[in-house]
């Protein structure tokens, strides 16, 4: 008998970093287009108003405007050079993580705004004459000033604690939750359709990958779903998200349902063309690259050149609660169900033990010669191990039978085999085991 496997709704995409890195860079240009046109239209505005604003006189308004052109040009510049030096210090910790977090897609747009502010300025200063001061205008752009620092200094305050390897890790962990309760929610698995036997070999027309060689990134589900229920056929994705094609691989298999006879090889363009690719991985639909960022923020931290437990230790706590989440879900492949709830598409995904791979063994191999880190790998196998079932907990014990084979190798001094024996929620300085129970 075929064992049963999740089923799932189709989830809609939340966008992917490219698309939001091109809607930042279409709102920075925007603001630099708005910046000069406000500043060639508001001094005209003014010509048919009564005269406000501050106190301005002719060379007053002058030195001002000018002031705050060169202000903002120059504090442009230095936004530009920050961002570079933390960008160098973020890939000192993973180089995947810039382009996965996507967090400087937004400083993209407070360049836009500083440098709209400086255009707005500088038309707005050809405009000023000796019988005609637009006081409005230079009042204006004051204003602009003073909302520029107030963002500029928010951004920079995030910036800060965006950085740091706690950060990260929070930033990372907080869109593998999001993708973990997307991709496994809590609901019962249904049987798997039954497979094409070899009589019917013939009728699989397979989905081509017709660009270069790329990452398979993410597909549109709800869009792959309607085809698949409007052509009565199931769509078999035999290439997993994340993984990489080359050009010409087949990604998937297009099955006919039923007795429909043999499915239209043109549809197989238009399936092909839900699905994306890209350079690397991203999280947007990949749970397991979740960890993978988590895991190299880990064992970075642990190399001889970098010797930072206590990021390890933080990671590893993000690592405990996405194991704890994912614990008593359904894992492994799936099938996306249509309106009728008939299983529609199916895909391959990683399994309990997968996961527990991916997220442990590295810092297991690593972290086993710190007594930090030791302690917390304890902490959190006995914390996982209380929540999971009893059917993954085999997993665990063998993560715990290594880190112990591994810890009393590398630390076979009494004092610190001794120290490393206690499973600690702070790796160092806990309180050692505590009787909470598991979130």
């Amino acid at each position: 008998m075929t064992p049963p496997v999740r089923a799932r709704a189709p989830r809609r995409s939340r966008g992917s970093h490219r698309a939001r890195n091109l809607r930042s860079r279409g709102a920075a240009v925007l603001l630099v287009v708005l910046g000069a046109f406000l500043g060639w239209a508001v001094p005209g505005w003014e010509r048919h108003l009564p005269s406000t604003g501050l106190g301005f006189d002719a060379s007053t308004a002058q030195a001002t405007l000018a002031a705050i052109a060169g202000g903002m040009i120059t504090l442009a510049g230095f936004i530009v050079t920050a961002i570079t030096i933390v960008i160098q210090t973020v890939q000192s910790m993973s180089p995947r993580l810039v382009s996965a977090l996507g967090h400087f897609s937004r400083y993209l747009v407070l360049f836009g705004l500083l440098i709209g502010t400086a255009l707005y300025a500088l038309v707005a200063l050809s405009q000023v004459q000796d019988t005609l001061v637009p006081r409005g205008s230079v009042t204006l752009a004051v204003g602009l000033v003073l909302v520029d620092s107030v963002v500029v200094l928010r951004l920079l305050a995030s910036l800060r604690h965006a950085v740091t390897g706690g950060g990260l890790s929070r930033g990372v962990a907080e869109r593998l939750h999001t993708v973990i309760d997307q991709t496994y929610p809590p609901g019962p698995s249904v049987p798997a359709p039954p497979t094409v036997g070899d009589a019917h070999r013939g009728a699989l027309v397979p989905v081509v990958h017709a660009g270069g060689p790329a990452v398979l990134l993410c597909a549109d589900e709800p869009k792959l779903v309607r085809l698949a229920a409007r052509h009565g056929l199931r769509i078999r994705f035999v290439r997993a998200i994340g993984d990489f094609v080359g050009a010409g691989a087949t990604i998937a298999l297009l099955e006919p349902v039923g007795d429909r006879g043999g499915v239209d090889a043109r549809l197989a363009t238009r399936v092909a063309a839900c699905v994306r690719y890209g350079p690397s991985r991203t999280v947007e639909q990949d749970a397991a690259y979740g960890f993978r960022l988590l895991a190299d923020i880990a064992i970075r931290a642990l190399s001889t050149a970098v010797n930072d437990p206590t990021t390890a230790v933080q990671a590893l706590d993000q690592i405990e609660d996405a194991l704890l989440r994912l614990s008593r879900r359904s894992l492994g492949g799936a099938w996306l169900l249509d309106d009728s709830g008939i299983p529609r598409v199916a895909y391959p995904a990683p399994d309990w033990a997968d996961f527990v791979s991916l997220a442990l063994d590295e810092t297991l191999l690593y972290g086993s010669s710190n007594p930090q880190v030791v302690r917390r790998l304890r902490s959190l196998l006995d914390r996982v191990t209380a929540a999971a079932p009893q059917s993954r907990r085999p997993e665990l014990a063998r993560r715990t039978a290594a880190l112990e084979r591994l810890s009393s190798t590398a630390l076979a001094d009494p004092l610190l085999s001794a120290v490393a024996d206690v499973a600690d929620h702070q790796g160092l300085g806990g309180s050692g085991p505590r009787g909470d129970s598991p979130g």
